[in-house]
Order: C-alpha cells, then structure tokens, then sequence
C-alpha cells in the first residue's frame, strides 16, 4: 500500500510541473512577451535605459523622483546617459479627510502625476514618446507630535516619488520595446462640467463646477485631483 501512495506521488509530481513548462510556449504564442527578455536582433531595453539623461526637477520632492528614476535606468549599473533625454514634470498635492468634529483632520491624502517626455539629445531634439503617470498614497495625522508628523509627510512622499518613477520606467521601457508613436491630443469638443459639493462656493449664485479630463471622467471621480488641495 505504501508502496502503491509513493508511485503515485513520483507520477503526480511531473504532471503537475507540466502546465509550468507548457505556460512560456503558450503565451509567447499569442504574441505575448516579456518586457526585459532578450529578442534575436533587437537591443534590450535595459541597455537603452543606461543611455537615458534624467534632467533635473526642482523641489525636494522633484529630487526624490529624480534619484529614483536615476536609480531604476541604472539597473545593475553602470549608466551611460549619452542617448536620450527624459523630461519628467511632476504635480504634488495634499487634502485633508477624515474630518472631525473640531476641524482636524485624521488623515492626509496625497495625490501625485507626472508628464514626461523622451528628446533624443541632438541640436534640434526631437520628441520620441510621451506618457503619464499618476499615483495616491497618505499618512495619519499626529498633531501631538509635530516630528512624527513631519516624517510621516516626507515618508509618504517618498513613497510617492518611487511609485512615479516605477510607472515612468516601466512606459519608457515599454516604449523602448514597441518604438510606438507619440500619441496626441485628440481635438476637444464642448466640455462637460460637474457639481463639486465638497469645493468652497465663490458666490451665493454659482455653485463649484468641475471640468471633465481627457478621458471625459472628472478628476475627482478618481482622485486624480482635488479641489483646494496644498501643493507639497
């Protein structure tokens, strides 16, 4: 009988691990790839992303980025930043929820996006790719203790700075991939707008109106922005 369980065991274990080893040939024949795998007669990006310059972002929390993006076109090192130039223009802010009966609030909410754009490094560069990125992360508010608040706010924005830089990588080396064409701004048509009831009313007669985005969603809908919001 034990006997009989063993060769059971020792015939299960390779028809398991088979669907494991069948996977990779299946996808890559419906057309799927990995992003930094190695393809006959293309470069990786990898070796593309050591070529890319980080130009420089102003702001502390611009830095942090900046660092993180140097960090991930790095890779495992070393870069050689003579290809191309990326332009990364990121927006922080910060709004107060959770908001209690005194008027403080329990909790920090902040939202990030960055715009950037891929020049090659010429006399006149020329714009090869551009994208966006966007993020939401937050804190708890301790006004007891004004240091752990302090720290709390740089660690979140850290974390937001990271998150950036991981989404703007990954499109740049998407793009070193597919060398797909820049997209642009399709022509807009009449805008729609929406209530805002969370917002200030600037006169008794007009209530808080919101412009829809480009995807015609409201930026608050998806927290993308917020009305009032600080700038970090």
């Amino acid at each position: 009988m034990q006997k009989t369980r063993s060769l059971r065991r020792a015939l299960a274990l390779p028809l398991t691990a088979l669907p494991l080893l069948v996977l990779p040939a299946a996808l890559s024949g419906c057309g799927f790839q990995p992003l930094y795998g190695e393809q006959k007669g293309e470069t990786t990006p990898e070796v593309e992303l050591k070529r890319v310059y980080v130009a420089n972002i102003p702001e502390r929390s611009g830095q942090q980025l900046r660092l993180a993006l140097q960090q991930n076109m790095a890779g495992d090192g070393p870069e050689d930043p003579d290809g191309y130039t990326l332009i990364v223009q990121p927006s922080f802010g910060q709004e107060s929820i959770d908001i209690h009966s005194d008027n403080t609030s329990g909790r920090v909410r902040m939202n990030a996006h960055a715009h950037w754009q891929l020049l090659t490094v010429e006399q006149y560069p020329k714009l090869l790719a551009q994208g966006d990125a966007s993020t939401m992360d937050g804190y708890t508010s301790t006004y007891e203790q004004y240091f752990a608040q302090t720290l709390n706010s740089e660690t979140a924005i850290g974390r937001v700075a990271q998150t950036l830089a991981e989404q703007v990588t990954q499109q740049v080396a998407t793009w070193f991939r597919t060398h797909t064409a820049p997209s642009r701004r399709r022509d807009q048509g009449p805008a729609a707008y929406y209530p805002t009831p969370n917002a200030i009313p600037e006169s008794e007669k007009q209530a808080p109106m919101e412009q829809e985005g480009a995807d015609a969603i409201p930026d608050m809908a998806t927290g993308r922005n917020a009305p009032n919001a600080g700038s970090l």
